[in-house]
């Protein structure tokens, strides 16, 4: 679960009770872009996946972010299983994109510097090996761009703490509850009645710089 120890975090009921409200109080989400049919997906883990997608719904090229959990056992697993650390996933978000617009390269560059990846099982405040950094795999040749850009990622010395990511074949996958869905956008769209409800110590202490801090750096990658 979520670092608890930040402000006015609240326990998961409230973020149970705002999934069942928030559909009714957001702006009515547009229809899902028609995919074309080269487009790819990427699988990736770096902490929690609140944080990830907010950073790459926001990157051009990248035309849906689910997030989800992938890693461990079995398949079909719940968030609060996924808290307890003992089926061996990772939260992660899944990337479907346009490899016209940006290449897995550039994504996975990205991914490298939107967390700290040096940190072996953790990420800032939230701790255990569901929010270890992990880029998942379907094929040998994403498993060799992989060690290809953490390689690259090692040789520039962008982190001067040695990198812990790991490669892993992605097996038993499965898409978040809908509350987890675009969780920060929703956040941003709230009343605030309603972010009464959500985990607003979270996403005001932590997602927030990171996005500020995001935009600033990496604005070239950004949509219009």
């Amino acid at each position: 679960m979520k670092a608890i120890a930040l402000l006015t975090l609240l326990p998961l009921v409230g973020l149970t009770i705002f999934a069942a409200n928030i559909m009714n109080t957001t702006p009515a989400q547009a229809p899902a872009p028609k995919l074309p049919a080269n487009a790819k997906t990427i699988v990736l883990g770096g902490g929690c996946f609140w944080c990830l997608d907010s950073l790459f719904t926001q990157v051009k090229g990248v035309l849906d972010v689910e997030s989800g959990f992938a890693g461990g056992s079995p398949q079909g697993v719940s968030y609060e299983e996924v808290c307890t650390g003992a089926t061996g996933h990772a939260e992660v978000v899944k990337l479907t994109y346009d490899p016209n617009v940006i290449s897995a390269s550039d994504l996975l560059h990205l991914f490298f510097v939107s967390h700290n990846p040096t940190t072996l099982n953790r990420q800032g405040p939230d701790s255990g090996t569901q929010y270890r950094s992990v880029i998942f795999y379907s094929t040998p040749e994403e498993k060799q761009l992989d060690e290809q850009v953490r390689a690259d990622i090692i040789k520039q010395k962008i982190w001067r703490d040695p990198i812990v990511t790991t490669i892993e074949p992605l097996k038993n996958y499965t898409r978040a509850e809908e509350y987890h869905q675009h969780y920060y956008e929703k956040f941003e769209h709230a009343s605030a009645a309603e972010r009464m409800m959500m985990n607003v110590g979270y996403c005001e202490a932590v997602i927030q710089p990171k996005v500020i801090e995001f935009k600033k750096k990496y604005a070239r990658f950004l949509k219009d």
